[in-house]
Order: C-alpha cells, then structure tokens, then sequence
C-alpha cells in the first residue's frame, strides 16, 4: 500500500517539504518524491508564473492483524474502554495479542476471566477465518495471565498435596483447556498424583487422584484415649480398667454419609474447549 501527499512551493525544496509535512510519515520511512511541475517566474515580475508541485510517497507494509486490531478496539469501545492500545507479536503457530487500558482492567477481564476469554475466542475466529494456516490467539492484559496462571499452579499443588495425604480424589471446578493444561503440567511434577479431564464442553474440568499402587501417607494417628488409639492406661481402643468404655450417644447415633471428593473444590473460570 502506498500513501503519498503534494505539495506546492515558491520552488522545488519548499514544494518538497511542504509534501512531507502532509504525508506525515514515520521518521524511519523511506520516502520518494517525485516533482510534478517546476516552478515558473512571473513575466517581466507581473503576468503568469507558478508555483512548484512535488508529489511525496512511501510504501506501507500490509498489517495482516489490522481487522484483528480493528476488532478488539470495537469490543473495547463497547465495554467502555475508549482508550486502549493494541500491540500485536506473531510467528508461524501464535499470535500472541497485549491490550494497555491503563488501570481499566476489570470490564476487560471479567468474572474468572471470562470476558477475556470470550474476546479471545471470537478474536481467533477473525485470524483465522478464510486462512489455511491456524494459528493459536491468546489475548492478555495487564499481567492477568500470569498472575492466573501463578494462582492455578498453586492451586493444583496444594489438591494434589491433600490427595496424596488422605487418598481422596479432587474434582476442581470447570476450566478452559488453557487453565486445566496448567494443571496437568504441574501436577505431572508431584510424586504419587496424577490427573485426567472428566466432562464436555463448556463442564470439562479436572480430576486429581493418586497414581495407581501408590498409598495415601496419612494413616490415622494415637490420641489420649480416643477411639482407636491409646489411653493414660495404656489400654488401646478406649479401654477403661481393661474393659471397654461404652457410650450410649455413640451406639445410637447414625453415621456419617462419605465425604463427597469433589467436597471443597475451589471455584475457577470456565471457557468451551476440549483437551
């Protein structure tokens, strides 16, 4: 694509500033002028003459995430952030997308990040419509995601960190593939856990269990007369004088339903895709 600009001039150097003045290019630009009328003298100081005419030009690389770029700013607008700035960085497989808001971050981002990721998601849909190569999109502003992503590692060792002491499964809540490939990568560094995904769509969340043949390293433990440890007599299972102590509340009282395994899974943003 190529701008240009003219300007005119008591002569050819003023003509060409003039034009330059117009194109208002990048100081980095290389610039091509060309002349298209000299400058004539008036004759005899009184009749015709004219002034000189230059015609400035550069050429302006093709920016293929300007719909892209165009795009997000008419989200923007109609979130109410007017002033935003949008920077793009790109190589064969990402396109990686910076928004600047200032300190207008929380309608951009949303719930759990889910305005976010809606912008995300439909913004990949312009990239890569009509092209034959995808390419992945993520969209970020501010440090949002990574200070998500420090939150989910922290997140998945503190779970996996309950499976292996008591052996219970933990079910987190739905997450997009992004978040749960966070997960999974840190939890495939805690000895004695594993992971997997469960559900569809926009339910698809993750599950930590402990690795097969691999035992909880919580095994109970003794109290001063508990049930099921030792006493001051040192009589074990409760025993009193040698014989066992009998509680009429206990023997009638019902028991406990299990403790479901997704009891306390902590809350996290959603997003529709498949791992």
């Amino acid at each position: 694509m190529i701008k240009e600009a003219i300007g005119t001039g008591s002569s050819v150097e003023e003509a060409k500033e003039a034009a330059l003045r117009a194109l208002e290019a990048p100081e980095d630009a290389d610039i091509r002028y060309e002349v298209l009328e000299r400058e004539k003298a008036k004759l005899f100081g009184l009749f015709g003459g004219s002034l000189a005419k230059v015609k400035a030009s550069y050429e302006i690389e093709d920016d293929p995430f300007a719909k892209a770029k165009d795009y997000v700013l008419t989200i923007l607008k109609n979130l109410g952030v007017s002033d935003a700035e949008i920077s793009v960085e790109a190589d064969d497989e990402d396109v990686r997308i910076s928004i600047n808001c200032g300190d207008d971050y929380g309608s951009v981002i949303g719930r759990r990040g889910e305005t976010l990721d809606a912008i995300q998601y439909l913004t990949r849909l312009v990239i890569n419509r009509g092209s034959d190569d995808y390419r992945r999109v993520s969209i970020n502003v501010g440090n949002y995601r990574e200070k998500r992503e420090n939150t989910l590692r922290s997140l998945a060792r503190k779970n996996a960190a309950k499976v292996r002491k008591y052996g219970r499964n933990v079910v987190l809540e739905p997450m997009n593939p992004y978040e749960r490939r966070i997960i999974h990568t840190t939890v495939q560094d805690i000895e004695g856990v594993t992971s997997h995904s469960v559900g569809s769509d926009s339910d698809r969340k993750v599950v930590i269990t402990l690795e097969e043949g691999v035992k909880p390293t919580h095994s109970g433990g003794y109290n001063k007369g508990g049930r099921g440890g030792y006493n001051k007599g040192g009589n074990r299972g409760g025993y009193r004088g040698g014989k066992p102590s009998y509680n009429k509340s206990e023997a009638s009282a019902p028991s406990r339903p299990p403790r479901s395994d997704s009891a306390g899974a902590s809350l996290y943003g959603r997003i529709d895709l498949n791992k």
